[in-house]
């Protein structure tokens, strides 16, 4: 349907202002060629892609899940798969939970994948992780994977307060994780600690400078995602908040947000914009770029993965500290 297009032809040079570790990930070029997407109606095709993209990341982290020092569990919460993942050295009357929204471009990430992310996520945050595993497209379109999603949030809501709970994602999931708190606040749910939105994408009408400008430079998404938004959408107004939450009204509430992009990332703008948006609307908002770093920085290897990691961690932590006064 589409074909890649590509403005960045001819990479930049490799910055020596990153880690040797960065410069290493730079220096591999591209993870994924620009190559076409399938039609919108060839459900064949891209369960065919998706099936492609999920087993090449499971062969490159898969064997070193079972290592992960996590508990893992998996409920039905309200309808929506849930997996329950808690670390080791996290005490079991530890009311804390940190809500999980997967990426992959709404079409991936689901599954085993799911579990896996989850768990690293439980490790970076501290904190027992409900992983969510909603149905996606092309089988299930919008609204399905918002209404999984938020399913899974009322559901911890029936057994946790608001206040113990902190919601993130990153890509997909961080534009999952934002429309789910929109439209839990305008269904009259209260609204969690905080939100921690890694590179999200939240403008699915891609009208963000970055979507020109990193274009051939970021490493991991190497073009347009719009098929991908478009098979998400079903045929919906992409400027629907529930769909592009960087439209939504915010001064009716929002929780206190942490932002994560990087320079090369095609969803800089998303992040920028949007914290722009937030702190407009008086939400506490906080926005941390990385130097080069291209979608999702640099695949954990690098010091500057680990630096955001304690970010994270000192983030939900101060927003957190209340419940952990309350229970004392």
């Amino acid at each position: 349907m589409s074909e890649a297009r590509v403005v960045n032809s001819t990479p930049p040079p490799i910055p020596t202002s990153v880690s040797a570790e960065a410069q290493a990930i730079l220096a591999m070029g591209n993870f994924k060629p620009p190559s076409p997407y399938p039609s919108l109606d060839d459900h064949a095709g891209w369960h065919r892609m998706v099936a492609e993209g999920d087993g090449a990341i499971m062969t490159r982290i898969g064997d070193r899940a079972d290592s992960l020092p996590v508990e893992t569990v998996e409920i039905d919460a309200n309808g929506t798969r849930v997996f329950v993942i808690t670390p080791h050295d996290v005490d079991p009357a530890d009311r804390r939970v940190f809500l999980e929204i997967h990426g992959g471009g709404f079409t991936s990430g689901g599954g085993e994948l799911c579990r896996i992310m989850g768990a690293r996520t439980a490790l970076r945050v501290g904190a027992r992780t409900w992983a969510v595993d909603y149905r996606m497209p092309p089988d299930y379109p919008y609204p399905t994977p918002l209404d999984d999603c938020l399913r899974a949030y009322q559901a911890l809501l029936s057994d946790r307060a608001a206040n113990e709970i902190i919601v993130g994602g990153g890509s997909a999931g961080g534009n999952l994780a934002a429309a789910m708190l929109l439209r839990a606040r305008d269904e009259g749910s209260p609204l969690p600690a905080a939100a921690v939105l890694q590179t999200p994408e939240v403008d699915l009408t891609e009208s963000g400078d970055s979507f020109h400008t990193n274009l051939g430079l970021d490493n991991v998404l190497t073009q347009s995602c719009m098929p991908s938004n478009l098979l998400y959408a079903a045929g919906h107004d992409l400027t629907d908040p529930y769909l592009s939450p960087l439209f939504g009204d915010f001064t009716k509430g929002f929780p206190p947000t942490l932002l994560s992009t990087g320079t090369r990332d095609l969803f800089l703008s998303n992040a920028v914009l949007l914290h722009r948006k937030l702190r407009a609307s008086g939400v506490a908002a906080e926005l941390h770029v990385m130097e080069a770093a291209g979608h999702g920085g640099f695949l954990g290897a690098a010091p500057e993965d680990l630096d955001l990691d304690r970010e994270i961690r000192s983030f939900v932590n101060a927003h957190w500290y209340h419940v952990h006064a309350s229970t004392k």
